[in-house]
């Protein structure tokens, strides 16, 4: 939850509340923020920028370096069409290498969009471990309802949402919850964090589910909760 500007990682079976306030967020409480997914998005963008500007860079390096004179007079002074370029284009399979190219790169740039718009979002929740006799599971959608309507046993909260992200071995609840105008905040929290958190991290058997519990109150926008 944060508190005092800091985020407080709860134990998987502590209920207990920490005495004073938080020191601030370290590497624990905040593991596993951003998503996964996003993350591995990220690394790919970075990679493929170098990738793709590492090349140009050095040719728009020598290109300065041919003009300005430091490869030669002779180099400075050729023509740009003509010498190793015109015997270049002169070969008989130039086209198609050209053509080749240009599909790696389409073909590249397509994916990357495609990665850009792609959902991390968990379809399906695995409960408890593997066994020779099969996987047990749980759609996502059944177990968000489940826990949205214990929520709102609470008169507290008006309504509101859930769905999972990662994967259905360390997935990771989003909780939005629109609450009255009177409610406390910290105290809603708590009873999230003891009640249909809890009890949805028991029945799929997990050791901890991260929880980012997203508080509003009559539009305005509340706080956050991470159990």
């Amino acid at each position: 939850m944060e508190e005092n500007g800091a985020l407080r990682e709860v134990p998987p079976g502590g209920v207990a509340e920490p005495e004073g306030p938080s020191p601030g967020p370290t590497a624990s409480t905040i593991r596993g923020f951003p998503h996964k997914g996003a993350r591995r998005t990220a690394r790919g963008n970075r990679l493929g920028l170098v990738l793709t500007g590492l090349p140009l860079v050095l040719c728009g390096a020598a290109g300065l370096a041919a003009g300005g004179g430091l490869l030669g007079g002779a180099t400075a002074a050729a023509p740009v069409g003509g010498g190793p370029l015109e015997t270049a284009l002169a070969w008989p399979w130039t086209p198609y290498v050209v053509a080749a190219v240009a599909l790696v790169v389409t073909v590249s740039a397509v994916r990357w969009l495609l990665v850009q718009g792609r959902s991390n979002r968990a379809g399906r929740l695995r409960v408890g471990e593997d066994t020779a006799s099969g996987r047990t599971g749980v759609p996502a959608s059944a177990a968000g309802d489940a826990v949205v309507a214990e929520a709102c046993a609470d008169p507290r909260v008006r309504r509101g949402r859930a769905h999972f992200t990662e994967s259905s071995r360390e997935p990771r609840l989003w909780l939005d919850l629109v609450l009255t105008e009177d409610a406390d905040p910290a105290d809603v929290w708590r009873t999230c964090r003891d009640g249909p958190v809890a009890s949805l991290r028991e029945s799929l058997e997990l050791e901890r589910l991260p929880t980012v519990v997203r508080m509003s109150v009559s539009g305005r926008s509340g706080g956050r909760g991470l159990a």
